[in-house]
């Protein structure tokens, strides 16, 4: 299969690449890093690197993480995504697999499958996150063949969990790492994944029923 990877040089994308090769499959990766720079926010950018590569499939790992922008990140799942699946159902290609989180789902006494709706919350700054994720998971969803990978908190390299992320920095009283933000009335229970693990689940979601699936540890 000739596989469109957006977002290819993320934490993610480092980990599917080589993977989808191992598969067998055809790999043509686009990001706004790289040897041919893709800007998703760019429409016609994506629409022309979309035609050019002739996809059977796309798996779509776009974020915007490294300064720990909410905003940033949100824009990239909303208009990121519409310009991709445009762009994909131009192409006439049918399969999308899609990176989605999965704690947006509505409070519970207990972990959430993936048939407890998505958070209704109209709350800061998680209502902006939440929208965000459901706009990702219903554009994608215009494609025949949709599936969405809600995983679990990302660990491993190039993450902000890995030695000198994010999160470190939050622990060392970092001030621009609020973005992490939450006090002690927010507290809950979260699922990781490792980045490793999430790819591998990407590869063999290529193969899977349309519908949302959690990926967690």
């Amino acid at each position: 299969m000739r596989v469109l990877v957006a977002g290819a040089t993320g934490a993610v994308g480092r980990q599917l690449v080589p993977r989808l090769e191992a598969a067998g499959h055809e790999v043509v990766g686009i990001s706004r890093r790289g040897p041919r720079p893709v800007d998703v926010l760019d429409a016609g950018a994506v629409e022309r690197a979309v035609t050019e590569a002739a996809p059977d499939a796309v798996v779509h790992q776009l974020t915007d993480l490294g300064g720990a922008d909410g905003a940033a990140n949100n824009r990239v799942r909303v208009e990121g995504t519409r310009h991709l699946v445009d762009a994909a159902r131009a192409a006439g290609v049918r399969r999308i697999v899609a990176q989605s989180i999965s704690w947006a789902y509505a409070p519970g006494d207990g972990p959430a499958d993936e048939s407890v709706p998505l958070d209704a919350t109209d709350e800061p700054p998680r209502a902006r996150i939440v929208a965000g994720v459901r706009a990702l998971e219903t554009t994608v969803a215009e494609l025949p063949e949709a599936v969405v990978l809600r995983y679990g908190i990302l660990y491993g390299p190039g993450t902000w969990y890995a030695p000198g992320g994010a999160v470190a920095a939050a622990l060392a009283g970092d001030a621009e790492a609020r973005f992490l933000g939450g006090t002690a009335a927010d507290a809950s229970v979260s699922s990781f994944v490792h980045v490793a693990d999430a790819a591998d689940a990407a590869v063999r979601a290529l193969a899977w029923p349309s519908g949302a699936y959690n990926v967690v540890d």
